[in-house]
């Protein structure tokens, strides 16, 4: 399953804020791994 662009962006908002804490940074880092289109890691 992906994340919608809504949630994406809403995580990339908490991503970006000092005032987010670690634990919140992390599920949102997780939301927009699995963000649709997103970019993807070159080797």
């Amino acid at each position: 399953m992906t994340t919608s662009k809504k949630d994406a962006s809403t995580a990339g908002k908490l991503l970006s804020s000092a005032k987010t804490p670690k634990k919140v940074k992390s599920v949102a880092g997780s939301d927009l791994a699995q963000a649709k289109g997103g970019s993807k890691k070159k080797k």
